[in-house]
C-alpha cells in the first residue's frame, strides 16, 4: 500500500493535519475547494524562486488565513513587508474576501522533500548531470541529519531518445509505517527535450520519538505503541 500512495496523504488524519482547515455545507464546499487551489497556484506562480514548501489555509467566518512555509521568506516579505501587502491585496481582489497572509521559514531546507526536489529540478534545468545531481542530493540531505532519503527521476534523462527512470536511496524509508515522519515532494524540470519528474521521499524520524522528546505523553497521541505479547498458559 505504501508503495502506491503519497506518503503525506497516507498519514493525513492519523499523524498529520490537513492543509486546508475549514468546514462548509455541501453547496459551498466545491467553490471553496477550487478557491483554495487557485490561492496556492497564484502564490506558487508569483514566488517561483522563494522555495515554497507548502501553503496551509485556515478559514473562519471573518477571514481566510494563508500560512506560507518557505526556504527564502525574505523574497515573499519584501522590503518592509511590501511584497506581502501586494500579495494580500491581489488575493482580496481576486476572491473578494478578507485575507491574512503569514510567512514561516523552513529551518532545515535539506530535510524538506519539496525543497530538495525543487533544488534538483533547478540543477537539471541548468544542464547539470542528473547522476551527479542525484548523488549530491542524497549526500547533502543525509549530512543534514535525516534518517533516510530516496530520489527518483523520470523522463528523457541526459537528452536520451527513450524516457527512463533512475533512482537512488540512502538510509531507511519505511513507507507503510504510519508513525514514521515520511515527507514527500514532487517537482518538474523543464528541459528542451521535455519535462523530467523528480520525486523525493525523506524520513525525518519517528512521530512518537519526537513527542516523547518534547515531553508529550506518548499514550495521549493518536497512535500508540503495540503492547508486548503475553504468553497464555
Amino acid at each position: 500500500m505504501g508503495q502506491k500512495v503519497r506518503p503525506t496523504g497516507f498519514r493525513t488524519g492519523i499523524m498529520l493535519d490537513w492543509k486546508s482547515n475549514w468546514c462548509a455545507s455541501k453547496r459551498d464546499f466545491p467553490e471553496l475547494l477550487v478557491e483554495d487551489q487557485k490561492i496556492r497556484k497564484h502564490i506558487l506562480a508569483k514566488f517561483k524562486n522563494a522555495g515554497i514548501s507548502k501553503v496551509i489555509i485556515d478559514r473562519t467566518r471573518e477571514k481566510v488565513v494563508v500560512r506560507i512555509f518557505a526556504g527564502k521568506v525574505g523574497l515573499i516579505i519584501g522590503k518592509k513587508g511590501a511584497e506581502v501587502d501586494t500579495l494580500t491585496k491581489e488575493l482580496e481582489d481576486l476572491f473578494h474576501r478578507l485575507i491574512e497572509v503569514k510567512t514561516f521559514e523552513v529551518s532545515n531546507p535539506l530535510a524538506d522533500a519539496q525543497l530538495v526536489s525543487q533544488a534538483i529540478a533547478e540543477e537539471i534545468e541548468k544542464r547539470g548531470s542528473f547522476r551527479r545531481t542525484l548523488k549530491k542530493g542524497l549526500e547533502q540531505s543525509m549530512d543534514a541529519g535525516v534518517k533516510g532519503i530516496r530520489i527518483q527521476m523520470s523522463g528523457r534523462l541526459g537528452g536520451a531518445e527513450m524516457a527512463r527512470c533512475e533512482s537512488g536511496m540512502k538510509g531507511s524509508i519505511p513507507l507503510t509505517t504510519l508513525r514514521a515522519m515520511i515527507d514527500y515532494g514532487f517537482s518538474e524540470a523543464m528541459t528542451p527535450q521535455g519535462h523530467i519528474g523528480i520525486k523525493v521521499w525523506i524520513n525525518n524520524g519517528d512521530f512518537l520519538a519526537e513527542e516523547s522528546k518534547n515531553g508529550t505523553n506518548a499514550q495521549t497521541s493518536k497512535v500508540s505503541k503495540k503492547p508486548a505479547r503475553q504468553n497464555k498458559r
